[in-house]
């Protein structure tokens, strides 16, 4: 399955281009988006949309959007949102993310009956600084739906509102732990949808198999609670999307990590239209 994406354990690819900081210390969001701008300039599926913008101080910034609208396949699109780069310090996500869209600019059929909306730096300021937080000190992942003032969690939140999204994706990176693991919540299927894709990851990276992990009951890797405040669907939406939190060992190499996050959204999506198809016979 995950051939499609020339994805090889012992072929290492081409280690993405370090953004390094400026003279200020910050790192270019700018240079970091250039080859999704540039793919979606010319491009019949991947539209990119800048225009959501928020203030931190004196500056303004903006929650770089982008539609990946794959090749129509049924009646009606179904609308995954896929989110990383919440926490600034996690880049791996960011990168894999920027990958995976990439790579499906060139193998749209991957992404056949999909609309998928991402967001591949959720904290441009956290990015920017390096920095967990947000450049006031705050965990964006802690905010959400709890009347928070943070801008960029507003704004994501108004985006999780808008698109009614079937399912949402977060990428993230632990570094407490020895190797790959998800957090599942949401829709009933979620569970079925979880498991493939943590043992596409194992193709790459070891799953973390101890029965707790970031202090939550785990088994097999997947761990069914998480979290106050993290990037969910509104509270009230039902029917419940699927919610996975994927989440990397941040001691592993980059490519590895990078590769990882790829064969587990790949598997994902493929698993999600399957059982979608498959629905109306139940």
């Amino acid at each position: 399955m995950h051939s499609a994406l020339s994805l090889n354990k012992q072929a290492q690819p081409a280690q993405w281009p370090e953004v390094k900081p400026n003279r200020g210390g910050r790192r270019s969001l700018s240079r970091l988006l250039e080859p999704l701008d540039q793919a979606a300039a010319g491009s019949i599926h991947l539209i990119a949309d800048h225009g959501a913008r928020f203030k931190r101080g004196d500056e303004t910034y903006e929650l770089s959007r982008y539609l990946f609208m794959g090749p129509r396949a049924g009646d009606e699109a179904l609308r995954i949102g896929i989110f990383a780069g919440v926490h600034g310090d996690e880049p791996e996500g960011v990168h894999a993310l920027i990958r995976f869209v990439l790579a499906l600019e060139s193998q749209a059929d991957l992404a056949a009956g999909y609309r998928l909306f991402v967001y591949p730096v959720c904290n441009p300021t956290g990015y920017e600084n390096g920095t967990r937080q947000a450049r006031n000190g705050g965990d964006l992942n802690r905010e959400f739906w709890r009347g928070s003032r943070e801008p960029e969690v507003r704004l994501l939140q108004s985006e999780l509102v808008a698109h009614a999204l079937d399912g949402i994706i977060a990428l993230h990176t632990d570094d407490t732990s020895h190797g790959f693991y998800g957090f599942a919540n949401g829709a009933t299927l979620t569970q079925h949808l979880i498991e493939p894709a943590l043992r596409a990851a194992e193709e790459f990276l070891p799953r973390n198999g101890h029965d707790r992990i970031d202090g939550f009951r785990a088994r097999n890797g997947i761990i069914r609670h998480n979290f106050e405040g993290v990037l969910s669907a509104p509270p009230k939406v039902r029917p419940r999307p699927f919610e996975i939190t994927l989440e990397s060992p941040r001691a592993a190499p980059n490519y590895l990590k990078e590769a990882a996050f790829v064969a587990a959204l790949q598997t994902i999506l493929t698993r999600y239209r399957e059982f979608i198809a498959y629905a109306p016979n139940l």
